[in-house]
């Protein structure tokens, strides 16, 4: 049995591991950092508020809808709630190079509606700087430039920061109907 007391053992242990971290690295600035998914459409990366997403699915079975624009692709029965599904290279008039087999669906809800948004691939997790934030709109086709808010840029990568609720309050985005 030891002499010491309990904090005294404590205060030895302590001072112990202190002196065996000594060699080791220590972060020397903290720095802010922004949160969010990461997704592909065409040969763009986009990044969406982690708050704006709440699921990602691979796409269900999807029944199609008369009268409605081409880039509504119908309505899918996810776990007994009708969502309608979107995919967002039609919306954008950018064409996708994936398979629906390889294609993913953000989730969003806004003002008490669902919808499905399909999009060619997630990035998963993004963390950036939040210094590093440049307001400008990179480099987009027209079409995808109104919901854009400034971008980050690493590994050579552009990463547009769009906006869900802008997309979904826009009337283009409403405007289902033929």
């Amino acid at each position: 049995m030891s002499d010491l007391s309990p904090i005294q053992l404590l205060r030895s242990i302590a001072a112990r591991c202190r002196s065996q971290a000594a060699g080791l690295p220590e972060q020397e600035e903290v720095r802010a950092t922004w949160s969010g998914i990461g997704f592909r459409l065409g040969r763009h990366f986009f990044v969406s508020a982690m708050e704006e997403i709440t699921e990602i699915l691979r796409v269900p079975a999807v029944t199609r809808l008369p009268n409605v624009k081409p880039w509504v692709q119908g309505v899918a029965n996810v776990r007994g709630r009708l969502i309608p599904v979107v995919d967002l290279d039609a919306f954008f008039e950018t064409p996708s190079q994936e398979g629906m087999r390889n294609r993913r669906i953000l989730v969003i809800d806004q003002q008490d509606q669902t919808d499905g948004l399909i999009v060619d691939g997630v990035e998963g997790m993004q963390y950036f700087p939040v210094d590093d934030f440049v307001a400008e709109v990179p480099d987009l086709p027209a079409a995808i430039q109104p919901y854009v808010r400034g971008h980050y840029q690493r590994d050579d990568r552009v990463w547009s920061v769009i906006s869900m609720a802008d997309l979904y309050n826009n009337e283009l985005f409403q405007d289902v109907a033929v």
